[in-house]
Order: C-alpha cells, then sequence, then structure tokens
C-alpha cells in the first residue's frame, strides 16, 4: 500500500544538496556516522546566514539530536498532520500553505510540535500504514538553492521507511509536556 500526498517541486531538493545523516550515512559503522554528523555540523556553520533562525537553532543545539533528551524527535510516534491554507486579501485571494505536525515524545511524556509557515512545496509519503507511521527515526535540515529550509524525515515503518520532504519558511518547535512530566522546557 503506497500513500502519498504531494505538491510537485519543480526540481527535487534532495538532488539539489547533498544528504549528511539520514539513513545511508546513521546506518553504517561508527567512523562513517561520526563523520556524518561532522560534515553536517560543517555544513550548518558554513551556511548559518542562509538558515531560518529557528530550523539553525534546533539544528544545532545540543538536545535535538540527542535520543536521550525526551524533546529530541527521535522514536517519537505521529499523532496528527495537519494542512492548512491561510488567507488574505480582498477575496482571499493570497494563500499560504502551513504544515503541523504533532508526535508522541519517545517518553511518552509530553508532545512535540512541528509547525512550518509558508510551505513551498511537501511530500510525505508512506510505504505501509497497517500499523502507522511507527518511530521517528531520522531527520536532518538544509536549504534549499532558493533559500528555503528543506526539512528531511525518515519514518520506520512496518514495510520500510515513509520519507517526508517539507520546503518552507521556518519551523517552529514546541515542546509540550504532560502534566506529570518533569522534561526540560524549551
Amino acid at each position: 500500500m503506497q500513500l502519498s500526498l504531494s505538491v510537485r517541486p519543480q526540481q527535487s531538493t534532495r538532488s539539489t544538496t547533498r544528504v549528511f545523516i539520514l539513513s545511508p550515512e546513521r546506518d553504517a559503522p561508527y567512523p562513517a556516522v561520526f563523520e556524518g554528523f561532522q560534515r553536517y555540523a560543517k555544513y550548518l556553520a558554513e551556511n548559518e546566514a542562509r538558515f531560518p533562525p529557528n530550523a539553525y537553532a534546533l539544528a544545532t543545539s545540543t538536545w535535538y539530536y540527542d535520543p536521550s533528551d525526551h524533546r529530541s524527535p527521535h522514536d517519537a510516534w505521529l499523532e496528527s498532520v495537519t494542512i492548512g491554507e491561510l488567507s488574505s486579501g480582498p477575496r482571499q485571494e493570497r494563500r499560504a500553505v502551513t504544515l503541523r505536525a504533532r508526535l508522541l515524545g519517545a517518553y511518552h511524556d509530553g508532545y512535540i510540535e512541528l509547525t512550518y509557515s509558508h510551505v513551498f512545496r511537501y511530500r510525505l509519503s508512506l510505504q505501509d500504514g497497517a500499523q502507522g507511521h511507527r518511530d521517528w527515526r531520522y531527520d536532518e535540515f538544509r536549504v534549499s538553492e532558493e533559500g528555503h529550509l528543506v526539512h528531511e524525515i525518515q519514518w520506520a515503518s512496518a514495510g520500510g521507511t515513509g520519507e517526508w520532504v517539507i520546503e518552507a519558511v521556518d519551523v517552529d518547535f514546541q515542546w509540550c509536556p504532560t502534566q506529570a512530566s518533569s522534561s526540560p522546557a524549551v
């Protein structure tokens, strides 16, 4: 079963830039994984001026890629995804797509909310949804040739890896702890 929602890009955002820390890099033996993170850190530093501020802050934080931190999306489960179209103008003719994903954190003690403002392109695919998306596996932030944020996310689904690619102005991150949670706030 293939489920796919797409706003077709004119060019593939993945083909225009390198990938540093997704499955091929992270599933490699340890030295290659470490080198992938080093190349990614170098890419982030070299492109800091081009990066949207919120995405850059996430990508360079000490906790975002640390699976022991409760706020990290690694191993989180999708609760919902909402795609909306905000309108303005005299006839509501100016439109802006937004995408919001809500995840149950890996430790089940809070929710992660990612909101992408002014989405230019997205591709959400899932090979086998019989048991849901399963775990948020890997992700990385990049900047497109046009200067937009590109967030590529891989899911560990039962029948293979689902993949999301979202191109937007920026992303807002919010950690919403449950009542009993003592996890750090963002």
